[in-house]
């Protein structure tokens, strides 16, 4: 299989940079995966689990927001989180949701509302990816 260049960066440091076979992304419009002589592409990210496949083996990566970029080079993943699914503080994370589902309690309708729903539920989602029921 055609190998190519990925790289994932949080604001904290440089997670990954490396020969890779494939990575399925969680895309903000749905999960897409790259594979070597991709389109070029941009891409908002959601909370999610990215899946980085090199020889067969796979490494799971929590984001939790960010962009990816499919260009040349190979795929650029930056992130606004991004830690392993090993070292996801799963306490914190359901914290988080419950923080989130108080505070859609108490918005009013309208777009911003809207907003904070879909991205409760990509947490939840991904709270649910990290219990091991989902098939991710």
């Amino acid at each position: 299989m055609a190998t190519f260049h990925f790289e994932i960066a949080s604001p904290e440091r440089l997670l990954f940079s490396g020969e890779v076979d494939q990575v399925d992304v969680p895309g903000s419009e749905g999960d897409f995966g790259v594979l070597a002589g991709h389109a070029p592409l941009v891409a908002m990210l959601r909370p999610g689990i990215l899946t980085v496949t090199i020889g067969g083996e796979q490494q799971r990566i929590v984001v939790l927001g960010g962009f990816a970029e499919v260009g040349p080079t190979g795929l650029t993943v930056l992130a606004d989180v991004a830690t392993s699914v090993e070292d996801i503080d799963r306490a914190a994370l359901a914290a988080e949701i419950s923080a989130m589902e108080a505070r859609v309690k108490e918005m009013e309708q309208g777009s911003l509302l809207d907003r904070e729903i879909a991205k409760l539920d990509h947490f939840k989602a991904l709270q649910t990816h990290l219990t091991g029921t989902a098939m991710h």
